[in-house]
């Protein structure tokens, strides 16, 4: 089971890559926590409006910036593109950090460097992602998206607490410093690939309207419209834990940084394991983003109902695998199902939906979790992830004839075969 689960890993590449990026991550995880603690505790009177604006801020350009994203993930060697980016967000984390730490900092600068990360990321996230099928065959593309995420779950549940405990020790800026030393595990592990042992795609030839070709491609894949619609709710509704997290720990249940922490790696935990449930799966299944996305509406509800601080961080440890299994479904599924030389492209596409959404979703739940309370702001994630469990629903049933039949106690799911590659 465990060789099975870690095959990946026995790639030297893969191997290595994995170290630096989890190093990185858990840096990053740690200035994502600072960040939100400081706009929303230090800098603003509770404004959970303010921390929706950061979110929106760093990840809207992923929609502006969609064309020269999808241009250099297809065009450009990735491995000097993740060089080049992740120097510069940890450049950025730097001046963040010393801005802190001189009693400098103020809002705007925030809103400043949130804008500035945005549009490394923007460039950065696609070319990362599909750099993934350059470390191993594609045999193994499905476990490592699964590995790549169990290792971001691993640094989502220890960059926060880390981060808790350094705000309440050293204060925010140290935490912005140490994340800029962590990208240097990330660098050294991308110098120090064996280049010849890439798994390298043809290049595609250079043209005008090249990312029109990835919508005209996706247009045509009505399995690859419907994951990415699903993914469209779950992004723009679902993902903006920084405000869900922040509003209820704080003006819920009076947590103090620590608990905040807490809570965002008590998500981490159940995220981690959805991912490592998901690297046992040979191949994606299109039943399982329909339970998991389904599942995520119910807890959500559940979690609007909690009456402890306990109990809240028990759900959102359901919720993180929910959501995991969600998105390490619609990622393998989408890279496996496009065809190796539109995979930039469309992966391009996917990164934008994904990250670009919270330039509207974040500041909508900051809205109403200021206008009607924190509880609310979390019915808006538990009707995102029915709707979409709506959308996943109606293809299955028209498209793949999906059946359900009762086998005693338990519920039994067929769905036919698709007759182009797909789910």
């Amino acid at each position: 089971m465990l060789r099975t689960t870690f095959r990946s890993f026995g790639g030297f590449n893969y191997r290595l890559w994995s170290a630096g990026a989890l190093v990185s991550n858990i840096g990053a995880w740690m200035q994502r926590t600072a960040q939100d603690w400081i706009v929303f505790t230090e800098l603003t009177h509770h404004d959970a409006t303010a921390v929706g604006f950061v979110l929106a801020l760093q990840f809207g350009p992923s929609l502006i910036l969609l064309p020269l994203a999808g241009h250099i993930a297809d065009h450009f060697d990735r491995r000097r593109v993740l060089i080049v980016t992740q120097s510069l967000q940890s450049a950025l984390a730097l001046g963040l950090g010393v801005l802190t730490l001189t009693g400098q900092v103020e809002l705007w600068h925030v809103y400043a460097f949130a804008l500035m990360l945005g549009c490394v990321t923007a460039i950065d996230a696609p070319v990362r992602q599909t750099f993934v099928a350059e470390l191993v065959s594609d045999a193994n593309l499905s476990n490592a998206v699964a590995l790549n995420s169990t290792s971001y779950q691993v640094a989502r549940m220890a960059g926060p607490a880390l981060a808790g405990l350094l705000i309440a020790g050293v204060g925010t800026g140290w935490v912005f410093i140490l994340n800029f030393a962590s990208f240097s595990a990330v660098i050294v592990a991308l110098l120090s690939l064996r280049i010849a042992d890439l798994h390298r795609h043809e290049r595609v030839m250079r043209k005008d309207g090249s990312l029109m070709d990835g919508f005209r491609y996706i247009r045509g894949r009505q399995d690859l419209r419907v994951v990415l619609t699903m993914l469209f709710l779950v992004a723009m509704f679902v993902m903006n834990f920084a405000v869900y997290i922040a509003s209820m720990a704080v003006t819920v249940f009076g947590a103090s940084a620590g608990g905040f922490g807490l809570l965002s790696s008590m998500l981490a935990i159940g995220s981690m394991a959805g991912a490592l449930a998901s690297a046992r799966r040979e191949k994606p299944r299109a039943i399982l983003l329909l339970a998991s996305v389904a599942l995520l509406g119910v807890l959500f509800a559940a979690a609007a109902a909690m009456p402890t601080y306990l109990a809240f961080g028990i759900t959102l440890i359901a919720l993180g695998w929910a959501l995991q299994t969600f998105m390490v479904t619609a990622n393998s599924s989408v890279q496996l199902w496009t065809e190796p030389h539109m995979r930039g492209r469309v992966m391009a596409i996917y990164m934008a939906i994904l990250n670009g959404c919270t330039l509207f979703g974040a500041p909508f739940v900051g809205w109403v979790a200021n206008r009607y309370g924190a509880r609310m702001s979390l019915l808006v994630g538990a009707a995102a992830g029915l709707v979409a469990a709506a959308v996943g629903v109606r293809y299955l049933v028209r498209h793949r004839g999906l059946r359900v039949e009762r086998e005693g106690w338990r519920l039994r799911f067929t769905l036919e075969q698709p007759r182009i590659p797909g789910p």
